[in-house]
């Protein structure tokens, strides 16, 4: 892969911050127009791929496959990967708006949304994300500490994050030895006392943002028993007119899915799932940690379509020892830009950041966080469409440096795609030593370190 330093002049210069999906994607859309470019994907890890890398769940590695993509991606030699290079605080968001002609912010949200209720800061109470990271290996994760002493977990929401942490607090040890899980998770589950797992949706089933599969797949888990009490599936008469609608053909398959698991209540498992819906988290209790949730039930009011959970004055309370918050993700403005605090989202209009020349967005901190990966790839290409109306109106290529203009100030710092491929060599070969696809890097300064300090093959 050539350096930016050595692309042509004749080309227009575009910097993406973020080399997760919507960056990649981003990167791939404008390498596919008919605009003469030259694309650096900047990254704050020497390893790109982000969600795909640090957010799927181990134990789903069919997910991942979307690396190869990214990697093929990665070789056209007009792409720059600028790894290890944080924007904000190596390089400034405006030294790049001054060498590139177009920046793309697509950094996504990396920090997760916690519970806003008395008692979510006692010891026990984390985050979804803190979680995911942990054990997938993210270097910003790996000295966090989780005590699954405790016989029962009570985790927050109702997406595929939330029965990723419940297959993974379930899933027997073995099974999770032969994925890339982070070593130190692997030791720590294995040792785990974790029996139960509630999961917890402030609204119906029909409402649960679960896709099927993922779902179904619950049901598989050796020595674990997913059940739900028959009466919180029944449905509302709104309810029922929205699944008439043969685009909601996949939650009808979800509330199949979950019938099914009502009939196997009083089947003996060491395991459980317990599903609660219609239940809102209103306080946590315990003596400096968390013991028990107390939940607010619910029903649903409103038209079809137009559904909201209202609390009733009844009140349950779930014993845990744990408690998860998989409520989503709040993006951050990377600096003084138009930002919806409550959305956690750039200001923009199908990507173009409002009232910001040459700036625009990609991925969860252009929309929120949603959808699945391949999501990111019909929001990247709305984005490059407005890039490249964009750059068809402006006064023509050569006038930027790209990365040559900013190379001095990061020389001694960046990773190109190069050396991460040198680094993603050492995963694989430590993984195979211990019987896994790869192990990740957690300390990246000391591995860069070794592969400088290597002997000459000469």
């Amino acid at each position: 892969m050539a350096e930016s330093m050595d692309k042509p002049a004749s080309r227009f210069e575009i910097a993406v911050i973020g080399a997760g999906p919507s960056g990649f994607y981003a990167a791939d859309a404008l390498l596919r127009s008919e605009l003469p470019v030259a694309v650096d994907v900047y990254e704050r890890l020497p390893a790109p791929f982000g969600l795909v890398r640090y957010g799927v769940a181990p134990d789903h590695p069919r997910l991942k496959s979307t690396i190869k993509v990214f990697e093929k991606i990665a070789q056209d030699p007009r792409f720059g990967f600028i790894g290890n290079v944080d924007v904000g605080s190596d390089i400034t968001l405006q030294e790049l708006r001054r060498h590139y002609d177009v920046v793309i912010l697509a950094h996504g949200t990396r920090r997760g949304r916690a519970l806003d209720i008395p008692g979510g800061d006692l010891n026990g109470c984390h985050t979804a994300s803190d979680f995911v990271g942990w054990y997938n290996g993210h270097p910003d994760f790996m000295n966090l500490r989780f005590d699954l002493s405790a016989r029962s977990v009570a985790i927050v929401g109702n997406g595929n994050v939330a029965l990723d942490l419940a297959r993974i607090l379930l899933q027997p040890i073995d099974a999770l030895r032969q994925t890339d899980i982070a070593t130190h998770a692997l030791e720590v589950l294995a040792e785990s006392s974790v029996r139960d797992v509630h999961l917890i949706g402030r609204r119906g089933p029909a409402q649960a943002a679960f896709t099927n599969m993922e779902l179904r797949e619950l049901g598989q888990l050796p020595g674990v028993n997913p059940t739900v009490d028959a009466a919180q599936l029944e449905l509302t008469d709104a309810t029922e007119t929205e699944l008439a609608d043969r685009k909601r053909f996949l939650i009808c398959k979800n509330i199949e899915t979950l019938r099914s698991y009502s009939e196997r209540n009083e089947v003996e498992s060491e395991r459980r799932i317990i599903f609660h819906f219609l239940r809102s988290p209103i306080q946590a209790h315990g003596s400096g940690r968390i013991e028990e949730l107390h939940l607010a039930v619910n029903r649903l009011e409103g038209k079809p379509f137009e559904q909201r959970a209202v609390a009733t004055e009844e009140t349950e309370v779930i014993p845990c020892g744990l408690l998860f918050s998989s409520i989503g993700y709040q993006g951050e403005p990377l600096t003084e830009l138009p930002f919806d605090d409550y959305s956690g989202t750039y200001r923009n209009n199908q990507g173009k950041v409002a009232g910001e020349p040459e700036l625009f967005t990609a991925g969860w901190i252009k929309r929120g966080p949603s959808g699945i990966i391949g999501t990111n790839k019909a929001c990247s290409q709305e984005t490059v469409g407005q890039v490249v109306q964009y750059l068809n109106g402006s006064v023509g290529p050569g006038s930027k440096k790209g990365f040559s203009g900013v190379r001095q100030l990061l020389e001694s710092k960046f990773v190109n795609f190069d050396t991460w491929s040198l680094l993603d060599a050492l995963e694989i070969s430590a993984g195979m030593k211990l019987g896994k696809p790869r192990e990740k890097i957690l300390n990246f300064p000391k591995a860069i370190a070794s592969l400088h300090n290597r002997p000459s093959s000469r």
